[in-house]
């Protein structure tokens, strides 16, 4: 039967110190000192700032009890390298807290194996934690490096600034849902790319980097457009006008019907996309970092100032292609009022 140290050092810190695949050379460490001691102990390059951030998955709150877990492993990673795409920082290390109910070993070396096949994608090393007994839940704290000042914020939207969104958004709550069987989706191509969306994210980690000295604010959405975007709002004393059909959706989440696709694409959780704000003069650069990532960038509204600090008038006025305006209410995910 595993100790908790056997487990640890089973699937957990020999993976960790190596940096690599199995077969493949250890890779350098980039932790003046990593697993093995009470703290581990980082030096960001000079002239860098450490970006850090933490996120927590529970198992009935933001997964399945059933969910594979080498998809497990890759998204509570992935979510974590999201925050650091937002700000524009490259990831660095990170630490992982993970309660168990039972010692599986062959669900620890599923989910270990997704875990470090991003890490390994990302040069992100594993340098602490702690792991006990209890329900399962996943916590990982990571590090990231970003030069001074160069940080993408929420608070630095302005005025007559275009609004962006990277990929598309609505497919991860469009899983969700078929998975709750809230709706059916018939073609099974579609269906998989769904749910797809929903347990494998892929963090826009380069998306962030590029995005550096050209993006005012960003951040990443993980509550949904409509949540997510009031963030930025609010700490950049602002509002937006968006264009809700110019929001882009996939083609799995197109055939679904318009309410559904509405409602995931503008307040479903879980895309991890970036959503960020630039001059319009920026609009030709962006479109050259969209073509050299790979990635569909999309403009769907612009930033506007408060023209009375106290009107009660919404933060994001919604309309439809034509400018006609939308009665849409719209709310992120929030952790304490979900369904």
């Amino acid at each position: 039967m595993l100790s908790e140290f056997s487990l640890i050092e089973r699937f957990f810190a020999r993976r960790a110190r190596s940096g690599s695949p199995p077969g493949e050379a250890a890779k350098v460490s980039r932790a003046a000192l990593g697993i093995g001691d009470d703290c581990a102990l980082i030096v960001p390059p000079a002239g860098q700032q450490l970006a850090i951030s933490t996120d927590m998955l529970v198992e009935g709150r933001h997964f399945f009890a059933d969910v594979d877990p080498h998809a497990l492993g890759h998204k509570a990673l992935a979510v974590n390298l999201s925050d650091l795409a937002a700000m524009g920082a490259a990831p660095h290390a990170f630490t992982l807290a993970l309660a168990l109910p039972a010692a599986d070993e062959q669900w620890l070396a599923a989910f270990s194996d997704g875990l470090f096949a991003l890490a390994e994608r990302f040069d992100c090393e594993l340098i602490g934690g702690d792991t006990t007994s209890g329900p399962l839940n996943i916590c990982i704290t990571v590090f990231g490096d970003v030069p001074g000042g160069a940080a993408l914020r929420r608070d630095a939207a302005r005025p007559g600034d275009d609004i962006w969104v990277s990929g598309t958004l609505g497919d991860a709550r469009a899983g969700l849902g078929l998975l709750r069987g809230e709706w059916d989706v018939d073609d099974e191509a579609a269906a998989a790319q769904l749910k797809c969306a929903l347990e494998r994210p892929e963090p826009r980690v380069a998306l962030g980097l590029a995005l550096r000295g050209v993006a005012r604010a960003a951040l990443d959405i993980s509550d949904g457009l409509a949540g997510d975007l009031a963030h930025i709002l609010k700490r950049s004393h602002a509002r937006a006008v968006v264009d809700a059909d110019a929001v882009p959706v996939s083609d799995a989440l197109a055939a679904l019907p318009a309410p559904v696709r509405r409602t995931c694409a503008l307040a479903g959780g879980d895309d991890y996309e970036l959503c960020f704000t630039a001059s319009a003069e920026a609009r030709a650069t962006i479109a050259a970092i969209g073509e050299r990532e790979r990635v569909r960038l999309t403009r769907i509204g612009t930033i506007e100032p408060i023209a009375d600090a106290s009107a009660r008038a919404p933060s994001i006025a919604w309309h439809d292609r034509s400018g006609a305006p939308l009665p849409l209410t719209l709310q992120g995910f929030d952790h304490f009022h979900a369904d």
